[in-house]
């Protein structure tokens, strides 16, 4: 039997898997300035714990004033030490903008111009978050280190800790955390992932939170306004390569600026107009050569795959040809298919039915059941 990374006891958050108890254990809280992580670090407070808040200022702080929209920036690095201060635990802010830089924006950069579709938020948990801000969270003698995202950890007596979904499914981020390894889940916790959102905010305004009425980031937290090419240009210029518009039978449709302004699937704004089939059904971005600086596009059946190829994978529990379900965008529902593992991190995918828009540079993430069992890169599909 498996048990959620906490349990409420008269009101009192307790986290499973410590042998202390709360008053003698201290817990490092991620804390972006948002209402999720606020809540997660004032709870635990509230339970009797030895809280300690770290912010990661990602961000030149005079750029990080200026911006809105966009976790650990500006106003959300204010939140957060004023939800500190005011609940009675320290709080520290550490200076990450080069490792952000390198680890996460020039390698989502690097993946446009590859002609892939990057995922962002699974980089920044897999490196920042997860790598150098555990070692933090080590060094400042914590027991565990506990975030805000909502997915839930599991324990049973005879098994490693389970990644699970969420309870919420409107807010589960499990998808985002697939790249987590399993001594990074021994250390973690997440009490918020047996809470819906509304559970969240209630206890946020009980605990009179500056942060209870906060709405949640919606953009890329380094891309507010949703515009990725315009960064992707600022940061790589050779992004306005121009190219030829092909169809897949070969004729030249069109031309473009650049092929960070496609993605696979893509149907609207691709610049060719219409009139080059008979009976002038849309056109879908099929395939992105990066290297011919190409973009091909077809009919949208041309976009059909049933079968993915994935690197850099991270298996929590690794399958062998078994039936799983599977997620290559966060918000969908799980597919099912069958995984095969490969050689140096690779694996095979298959999918039951084809299914469209599957892009190089997603993260293709498996489940058995709720739980996470791992997943990867997609490199390639057929």
């Amino acid at each position: 039997m498996l048990f959620q990374t906490f349990f409420c006891h008269k009101n009192r958050m307790l986290l499973t898997g410590l042998d202390k108890p709360p008053n003698k254990t201290r817990v490092v809280v991620a804390m972006s300035g948002g209402v999720d992580s606020s809540v997660a670090a004032a709870l635990l407070h509230e339970a009797g714990y030895d809280v300690v808040g770290v912010t990661l200022q990602l961000y030149d702080y005079g750029e990080a004033l200026r911006k809105k929209g966009a976790c650990c920036a500006g106003a959300d690095i204010r939140d957060a030490a004023r939800v500190a201060r005011e609940r009675g635990f320290p709080h520290y802010v550490l200076d990450y903008e080069n490792t952000f830089q390198n680890s996460v924006i020039d390698e989502f950069a690097d993946a446009y111009i590859r002609g892939e579709t990057p995922v962002p938020c699974v980089r920044c948990n897999q490196t920042v978050k997860f790598r150098d801000l555990l070692i933090v969270a080590r060094d400042l003698g914590a027991d565990c280190m506990v975030t805000g995202h909502y997915v839930q950890r599991k324990e049973s007596a005879d098994a490693p800790p389970a990644l699970c979904r969420a309870v919420d499914p409107l807010k589960d981020q499990s998808y985002f955390l697939f790249a987590t390894t399993r001594e990074q889940l021994d250390f973690l916790r997440f009490p918020l992932g047996g809470m819906t959102k509304s559970e969240t905010r209630a206890h946020a305004t009980r605990l009179g939170l500056v942060t209870a009425d906060k709405p949640d980031s919606q953009d890329i937290c380094f891309v507010p306004g949703g515009d990725y090419a315009a960064v992707v240009r600022r940061l790589r210029p050779q992004a306005a390569r121009p190219g030829e518009i092909v169809h897949i039978d070969g004729r030249v449709l069109g031309h473009h600026e650049g092929i960070v302004g496609y993605t696979i699937g893509q149907r609207r704004g691709l610049g060719i107009g219409g009139g080059h089939n008979p009976d002038n059904d849309p056109f879908y971005v099929v395939e992105i050569n990066a290297d011919a600086a190409r973009v091909i596009v077809g009919p949208k059946e041309a976009l059909a795959r049933n079968i993915l190829f994935l690197r850099d994978c991270n298996w929590l529990d690794a399958p062998e040809g078994e039936d799983i379900s599977l997620k290559f965008r966060s918000m969908m529902e799980p597919i099912p298919a069958q995984v095969y593992i490969l050689q140096s991190g690779r694996a095979k995918i298959m999918l039951d039915t084809p299914h469209y828009g599957i892009a190089p540079g997603q993260a293709a993430v498996c489940y058995r059941g709720e739980r996470v069992i791992g997943g990867g890169w997609i490199e390639r599909t057929a």
